[in-house]
C-alpha cells in the first residue's frame, strides 16, 4: 500500500538494508587455509591480544610528531593525535593530553615486546579525572577494531567429520549427523598455531618460513615468545591427544582444526569481560555444554578423554578482562585474581586452565589504602596514571567540544588557551625541582614567566621550547632534564581544578563575556579571576595572572613584528654567507668571500656588528666568541665535508646557514616597529582602516597599516576587528618599550 504518495520509499529502504553488512567476518578457514593465510601475513595471524591491542592503538593514532626530531637531545615526546581513538564516533568523548598519550603509546610498546602477561594494569586518577570514559571508550574502539579486516584475530575450532574417526559402521553409532562435522570451538580463545606440540614449534616455523624475511623476527622479537611457550587449553590438548590415539595420524587430525575468524563482544562477555562494582560474583564459576559433552563422549568412545569444562576466565583468555572501579564486589574479584595473574593458571575442579588476558582496571587514588592485601602482589600491579588534563591545547579543545567549535569566534587569539593556563595551573605543584636545577635565576624571564616557571612547565608539556629562553638556557636544556620534567607530571594532576569544575567555571566565564559583540580579551579573563570568581584565586599560585598578562604581552608584541616585518631578503642572505666564510679567518684580514664575491674587512667590529643580530644585545660578549668559534667548528666539521663536498648542496641549503637565518631574521625584528611608535598617524590610521578617512593618510602609511593587518589575519589566525584591536593594545601599552632588551 502506498502511504503520501511515496510508492518508492519502501523499496528504496529495503535495497538499504541489503547494504548494511557491518563488519563481515570471514568464513571460517581450514588448517591448509589458515598456513596460507599465515605465510601471506605472518604479523597479522600471529597476535595475541597483547599485540592486537598495540596494533589497535597505532592504528587510531598513528606514529605520532615530534617537532624537534632534530634536536640531538630530543627525548622523543611525541604529538599524537588522539581524536579517532577516544573522540570520533563515541557518545562520551575522552580527551587524553600529550603527557597521557605518550603514557599510553609506552604501555603498549612495552606490551608488544615483551607480551607481559602476569601484570594487572591500573589506571589511577581523581575523580572528574575522564578514567572511567577512558576505559569504556578504549574498550568501544578495541572493540570495533575487531571487527575489521586488520584487526582480524583467530581461534581454534574442531571440525570432526564421523567418518574420519571410523564410526559408520559401529554397532551404536554416535548421535551425530554423519554428513555434516561435529564442530566444537575452543571455548578459551586459543589461537590454532598452539595445537602444533611446543617440541616441533621450531621445525615447523623453519620449513614454512624457509627464505621468508619473517623468519629472523619470529625466532630473536620478545613480542613472539608466546609462541615457543604457551599451551592449548586442556579441552584442545586432550581433543587432538584423544584424535591422534584414534586415527594414528597427525596430519589428519590437523584436518580437523580449523580457524575462526571472531569478534570480541562487550555485551556477551566474549573476549571482553567488564565489571562494575555492584556486579554481583557468579555463585558457579563453571560451565559445560552438556549436549556438546554428550557428542563428544560418543565421538572419541569415551566420556574420560575430553571434559569441555570452562570458567568465566576461559571467556577473556587472549582477551581483556576489566574491573571498572576497585570497590565493592570488584576488590574481592581483584584479589581472585592473584593466582591467575602470577602463574597465568586457573583451576576448575581438577583442571588447569590456562588464562593469558590483558588485566585493566581503573580505580581512584583514595582507594589504594584500603588494599592492604595489595602488598602480596605488590610487584605484579603497574599503575598508570591519569590525572586532570596538563596540556593547555587539549583543555581548550575540551571547552571547543563542550560547547562548539563557534567558541573560538568570540575570543581574541590566544585568550581561550590562557584560559586554559589559569585552569592548569591549579594542577601543578608549587615547586619544580628539575626546573630550578635547569634555570639558574628564574627572575631574569620575569617579562615572560612566573616566579614558579609553571609557564615554561606548562610549554614544556604541551612539547613546545619556548623562544624567550636564552641561547645559554637552551643549551642547557639536555635530554636528561628534559626526562626529569616531564617526569615530574606524574606527582601532578591529582589536585586542584578537576575537569568537571573546569567546564562548569568557564561556562560562567563564556556566558559573561560573549553576549555584547565584542571579542573576549585578556583584561575580561583578569576581571573575571580576580573579581568574578575571586574564590579560585586561593587555588592559582601568586603572581600567576600578572605573569599570563606579560606573556601575552610578549606574544602579541611578536605577532604585530612578525606580521610588520620587511626586509631585503638578498641583504640578509649575503650577510649570512659572508659570516660564515669569515670566521675561517682572524680579524684583522681582508679576504674575498667564496659565496658571494664581496671583499670582506673581516675585524671585532664586524664580527660584533653581525654576532649581535644572531644573538641579540641581551647577550653577554663573552658568548660572541663562543658562538663564533662553535658556527666555525660545525662549518669545518660538518658542513664544508659533508652537506657541500658530499651532498654537493648549496651553502644556502645547508643546516647551519638556516640556523643562522632563522637567528638574524628574529632579532631583526626586535626593533621593526621603532620607526612607528612615536608617529600617531600609525595609531590613527590603524582605527581608521577599513574606513573611508583611511585614505587620507600619507601612502606610506596605508601600505604598512594595511600590510600589518593582512598578514595578523593570514598569519596568526585575527579577523579584522581582532587585528586592529591587537594593535592598537601593542601601541597604547608601549609593549616595545616594555620589552626592549638594548
Amino acid at each position: 500500500m502506498d502511504i503520501d504518495g511515496k510508492p518508492g520509499n519502501l523499496e528504496k529502504a529495503r535495497r538499504f538494508l541489503k547494504t548494511i553488512n557491518g563488519h563481515r567476518i570471514p568464513r571460517a578457514l581450514s588448517f591448509d587455509e589458515f598456513l596460507e593465510y599465515l605465510y601471506a601475513d605472518p604479523r597479522k595471524i600471529l597476535r595475541n591480544v597483547f599485540q592486537l591491542f598495540y596494533d589497535m592503538i597505532k592504528t587510531y593514532i598513528g606514529e605520532g610528531v615530534d617537532e624537534y626530531s632534530d634536536d640531538s637531545e630530543s627525548i622523543q615526546y611525541v604529538h599524537y593525535d588522539c581524536t579517532k581513538l577516544f573522540v570520533e564516533g563515541v557518545d562520551y568523548p575522552f580527551f587524553a593530553d600529550r603527557l597521557f598519550a605518550n603514557r599510553l603509546v609506552n604501555l603498549v610498546e612495552t606490551l608488544k615486546r615483551s607480551a607481559q602477561q602476569n601484570k594487572i594494569y591500573i589506571f589511577r586518577g581523581p575523580p572528574g579525572s575522564g578514567k572511567s570514559t577512558f576505559l569504556n571508550t578504549l574498550l568501544l574502539k578495541f572493540e570495533a577494531y575487531t571487527g575489521t579486516p586488520e584487526g582480524l584475530a583467530l581461534r581454534t575450532v574442531w571440525n570432526i567429520p564421523a567418518q574420519a574417526i571410523g564410526f559408520e559402521d559401529a554397532e551404536h553409532p554416535p548421535e551425530i549427523n554423519p554428513d555434516k562435522p561435529l564442530e566444537i570451538p575452543c571455548p578459551s580463545y586459543d589461537h590454532p598455531i598452539l595445537l602444533i606440540p611446543k617440541q616441533y614449534r621450531m621445525q615447523f616455523f623453519k620449513a614454512l618460513f624457509d627464505g621468508h624475511p619473517f623468519l629472523e623476527q619470529l625466532f630473536y622479537d620478545k613480542e613472539y615468545d608466546w609462541i615457543w611457550r604457551a599451551e592449548p587449553c586442556t579441552i584442545c590438548s586432550s581433543m587432538y591427544q584423544a584424535l591422534l590415539e584414534r586415527v594414528k595420524d597427525s596430519a589428519k587430525v590437523f584436518k580437523m582444526i580449523g580457524a575462526s575468524p571472531y569478534r570480541y563482544n562487550r555485551r556477551l562477555g566474549e573476549g571482553i569481560n567488564v565489571f562494575m562494582p555492584g556486579d554481583k560474583p557468579i555463585k558457579e564459576n563453571r560451565f559445560q555444554n552438556e549436549e556438546l559433552q554428550r557428542k563428544i563422549d560418543a565421538v572419541l568412545g569415551d566420556s574420560n578423554r575430553v571434559k569441555y569444562i570452562y570458567s568465566q576466565y576461559a571467556k577473556t583468555n587472549n582477551g581483556i578482562y576489566a574491573l571498572m572501579d576497585l570497590k565493592a564486589h570488584n576488590k574481592t574479584r581483584l584479589m581472585g585474581l592473584h593466582n591467575i595473574i602470577s602463574e597465568g593458571l586457573h583451576k576448575i575442579e581438577d583442571l588447569e586452565e590456562c588464562v593469558h588476558s590483558l588485566f585493566l582496571a581503573v580505580m581512584n587514588p583514595e582507594d589504594l589504602s584500603s588494599f592492604k592485601e595489595f602488598q602480596s602482589f605488590e610487584d605484579r600491579i603497574e599503575y598508570i596514571k591519569v590525572p586532570y588534563v596538563m596540556d593547555l591545547n587539549t583543555e581548550a579543545e575540551i571547552y571547543r567540544k563542550t560547547f562548539g567549535e563557534q567558541i573560538d569566534q568570540h575570543f581574541l587569539p590566544r585568550v581561550l588557551h590562557n584560559f586554559a593556563r589559569v585552569i592548569i595551573s591549579s594542577r601543578l605543584n608549587k615547586e619544580s625541582p628539575a626546573l630550578n636545577e635547569w634555570i639558574d635565576g628564574p627572575e631574569k624571564y620575569r617579562r615572560y614567566c612566573d616566579p614558579n616557571l609553571h609557564l615554561l612547565k606548562m610549554e614544556i608539556y604541551c612539547g613546545n621550547i619556548p623562544k624567550w629562553l636564552s641561547e645559554e638556557d637552551r643549551k642547557r636544556f639536555t635530554s636528561d632534564r628534559r626526562r626529569k620534567i616531564i617526569a615530574e607530571a606524574e606527582s601532578e594532576g591529582d589536585k586542584g581544578i578537576s575537569g568537571r569544575e573546569s567546564i562548569k567555571i568557564f561556562n560562567a566565564f563564556y556566558s559573561r563575556y560573549a553576549k555584547n559583540g565584542k571579542l573576549i580579551n585578556m583584561s575580561n579573563l583578569y576581571s573575571f579571576f580576580m573579581s568574578v570568581y575571586a574564590e579560585l584565586m586561593e587555588l592559582i599560585p601568586d603572581g600567576f595572572l600578572d605573569a599570563l598578562i606579560n606573556l601575552y604581552n610578549y606574544t602579541v608584541l611578536q605577532e604585530v613584528k612578525e606580521s610588520l616585518y620587511s626586509y631585503n631578503e638578498e641583504r640578509i642572505s649575503w650577510d649570512i654567507q659572508n659570516y660564515i666564510f669569515a670566521v675561517n679567518f682572524e680579524p684583522g684580514t681582508i679576504e674575498q668571500c667564496h659565496f658571494t664575491g664581496e671583499r670582506l674587512e673581516i675585524t671585532e667590529d664586524y664580527f660584533k656588528n653581525i654576532e649581535q643580530r644572531f644573538l641579540g644585545v641581551r647577550e653577554r660578549s663573552v658568548l660572541y666568541r663562543v658562538f663564533r668559534e662553535e658556527t666555525q667548528k660545525r662549518y669545518a666539521t660538518e658542513t664544508l665535508p659533508g652537506e657541500i663536498m658530499q651532498e654537493g648542496r648549496d651553502i644556502t641549503d645547508t643546516l647551519l646557514y638556516q640556523n643562522l637565518y632563522e637567528r638574524y631574521v628574529y632579532n631583526l625584528k626586535e626593533k621593526v616597529l621603532d620607526p612607528f611608535l612615536k608617529n600617531e598617524n600609525f595609531r590613527r590610521a590603524i582605527k581608521d582602516f577599513g574606513e573611508e578617512e583611511f585614505k587620507t593618510y600619507d601612502k606610506r602609511i596605508q601600505e604598512e597599516v594595511s600590510f600589518l593587518i593582512k598578514n595578523l589575519q593570514q598569519r596568526c589566525g585575527y579577523n579584522h576587528e581582532g587585528a586592529k584591536d591587537v594593535c592598537i593594545y601593542v601601541v597604547d601599552k608601549d609593549l616595545a618599550e616594555d620589552f626592549d632588551v638594548s
